[in-house]
């Protein structure tokens, strides 16, 4: 049977809508914690990090056919960084496009879920991301592309905030906002840290939130990990768009390793190195943090 998730369709009130991407996140950590203990390090704390903006994607937000990645009239969610392809697969699990089973075969040979994303190899892959800056640009010419076809499909580019230090995605900001591209949404993870340390100190991109509404772009900035914030952030945007035409942006404060104190407390957490008898820690501390909060 096709599965067609419309949200357009599919609106109920707020705490039922954060209700249920809250359970679907606390699954895709569990699934984000398997998958990197299969080779024991990893991309694994910005997973964490931001499955709460996933889970808010797949759950609330896109309209696709798990059944038909190809289905024309699907929106398109790109993943410029493409090593948080990690958190992608918990969320395509999630979403019923990739079985969860397939999740124990992450980074092995010969598996459709390396570790870097390929949309050569993963069904829901929209792009190849890796090289970082390129997402928002494609992100761009698809939703031109689509617009020329009377598509009414959106286009969702997920990129971090070490991509705010290339040139070419400001190009593509200031691209989209000259073409009123209203379909189109960028979602920062805006985890303050990129491979050679943290972001302030390796290139300072802030007032953020004022380069981007400078650009043309209709801003929000909100806590990555509130899922009433990240659902309210996205309704703004729905409700602006056809008015205005204005792209939007999301930017998304985040903690690494976030619903896993253990994580959340390495001082340098890009590439972790997770020792073999800390997962089962891990998973303990994520099942009690989420019991606290479903018991309040």
């Amino acid at each position: 049977m096709t599965t067609i998730i419309d949200r357009q369709l599919d609106r109920v009130d707020l705490p039922t809508r954060a209700e249920r991407v809250r359970a679907a996140a606390y699954r895709m950590r569990h699934h984000i914690l398997d998958m990197g203990e299969v080779q024991g390090q990893g991309y694994v704390g910005q997973a964490l990090g931001v499955a709460d903006m996933l889970a808010a994607v797949y759950v609330d937000q896109l309209r696709y056919r798990a059944d038909d990645e190809h289905w024309p009239e699907r929106d398109r969610f790109l993943l410029s960084t493409g090593h948080y392809a990690i958190a992608l697969y918990a969320a395509l699990a999630e979403a019923g496009v990739v079985p969860v089973e397939e999740l124990e075969t992450y980074g092995s040979d010969d598996s459709r879920l390396p570790m870097s994303g390929m949309a050569s190899y993963t069904p829901g892959m929209e792009i190849s991301g890796g090289s970082l800056g390129h997402g928002l640009t494609v992100a761009v010419g698809m939703a031109l592309g689509l617009r020329h076809q009377g598509r009414p499909a959106r286009v969702i580019n997920f990129l971090s905030d070490g991509e705010l230090d290339e040139g070419s995605t400001w190009e593509a900001a200031m691209s989209a906002a000259h073409h009123k591209l209203g379909r189109l949404t960028a979602l920062v993870d805006m985890n303050a840290l990129q491979a050679d340390g943290r972001t302030e100190t390796v290139l300072h991109i802030e007032p953020a939130e004022e380069k981007w509404a400078a650009s043309g772009w209709f801003t929000q900035r909100v806590d990555g990990n509130d899922v009433k914030a990240l659902l309210a952030a996205f309704d703004a945007v729905a409700e602006q768009s056809d008015l205005t035409g204005r792209p939007s942006v999301i930017l998304c404060d985040t903690r690494i390793g976030r619903g896993v104190p253990l994580l959340e407390a390495r001082e340098k957490a890009h590439f972790m190195r997770i020792d073999p008898d800390e997962w089962e820690l891990c998973r303990r501390q994520l099942t009690d943090g989420h019991q606290e909060v479903e018991a309040r």
